[in-house]
């Protein structure tokens, strides 16, 4: 390891230059020379990501989850990305994120996960948004807005298979089958559920789960179905009826941790070297003192922490990488900085150097992992404190 001439070496700003060109952010527009993180979005890794899933799921319909802000990468470029890649069809949470997308889709399906509660009513028909009823209190709300209006409004229909979280109940499921006429005035476009263990391959719920939807469309009139998010896709063709929802595997999560890969990284996470320091056997590392070093080592540390979405459990158990190696993170995660060893990294390692976070070399589930996690929670916890970027060419 060569090290820069002064071993403990503040981050220039008059001569590194700009960290992360190309921003695309909404609000403050003022660069300073010194860009403490960036994080860099590949909108066209994402599109390539869709593409990937329509020909894994083909000839399902492949809708597009962008719930929030497209998984934590920004919904109005990625929404944008999905569209030129010819996607039509979407999901969201909250209304709030359908009122959003609606302005950037005008044409798209969209539904919304979150139902149809007697005051989103009014919003979610002025804004042509789809919602996913969860129970028979919602269908019936849904069918009084359809007779107010006159007209026959389209709606989906979430039947619970065993997660107990939202959906038809068996017993409602039974009523419902038993009483079609609760649906006289609405059109149901998609029957779907949801998969409790679709990350486990092997899980018997996977198995268990597909058998009671596939009971509960033969109780129900015919309309297109959906079992499968991401992990679904990859469980084989049984599982994709009419239309799957990936979400994570559009921004380059592993649906299936542990195993290969399908889909490529979309987002890189790259910070500063602030500072390069040697230090003795003996001394400790950041607050609490819970790293004490067993060498003569040398020690970067990086702008970024627990404010930038960074998990403290990341202490003394996650890495970076620089130049290409993996690094150590020592001592506690704080909230604007880390530090990690460079001991064994080959190379030269000066203040102003790039350090990834997330990326090719330390990869989305590397970082779940070593945080006692998922990547679902990484992505969604990124702060926008790191200035944008968005990258379209593949």
């Amino acid at each position: 390891m060569t090290v820069s001439p002064h071993p403990t070496t503040a981050f220039d700003a008059g001569t590194a230059g700009r960290h992360c060109p190309d921003m695309d952010r909404a609000d403050d527009d003022t660069v300073t020379d010194f860009e403490a993180a960036c994080l860099t979005v590949r909108t066209s890794a994402i599109a390539a990501n869709f593409r990937t899933a329509q020909r894994l799921a083909s000839p399902s319909v492949v809708a597009g989850v962008v719930k929030a802000d497209a998984y934590g990468t920004g919904i109005k470029p990625v929404a944008r990305a999905l569209l030129d890649a010819g996607c039509d069809t979407f999901f969201v949470a909250r209304l709030e994120e359908g009122m959003a997308l609606r302005v950037l889709a005008p044409r798209a399906r969209i539904f919304v996960l979150d139902g149809a509660q007697p005051d989103m009513v009014p919003a979610l028909i002025s804004h042509n948004l789809t919602p996913v009823l969860n129970s028979l209190a919602e269908i019936a709300g849904w069918s009084a807005a359809a007779g107010a209006t006159k007209t026959q409004l389209d709606a989906a229909v979430h039947i619970d298979t065993g997660m107990n979280r939202l959906g038809l109940s068996p017993a409602e499921l039974n009523t419902l089958a038993a009483e079609q006429k609760r649906l006289k005035d609405l059109r149901v476009v998609l029957w779907m559920s949801h998969l409790a263990c679709s990350d486990e391959p092997g899980h018997v719920m996977n198995a268990t789960q597909l058998d009671r939807f596939k009971t509960a469309l033969a109780m129900l009139p015919e309309a297109p179905a959906s079992l499968s998010a991401s992990g679904g896709i990859l469980l084989g063709k049984d599982y994709l009826f009419d239309m799957v929802r990936p979400g994570l595997a559009l921004y380059g999560g592993a649906p299936h941790p542990g195993f290969d890969n399908p889909f490529q990284p979309a987002v890189r996470l790259t910070t500063k070297v602030m500072q390069v320091r040697q230090a003795s056997a003996g001394e400790t590392v950041g607050y609490s003192a819970t790293h004490r070093l067993t060498r003569p080592s040398l020690l970067a540390t990086a702008a970024l922490g627990y404010a930038d979405g960074i998990f403290r459990t990341l202490s003394n158990s996650g890495a970076v990488a620089i130049n290409g190696v993996k690094a150590p993170i020592i001592g506690r995660v704080s909230m604007d900085l880390l530090t990690f060893d460079i001991t064994d990294v080959p190379g030269t390692i000066a203040a102003g150097q790039d350090v990834e976070l997330i990326g090719d070399t330390v990869t989305l589930e590397d970082v779940a992992s070593a945080a006692g996690t998922i990547s679902y929670e990484i992505l969604t916890s990124l702060s926008r404190r790191a200035r944008r970027r968005y990258e379209d060419t593949p």
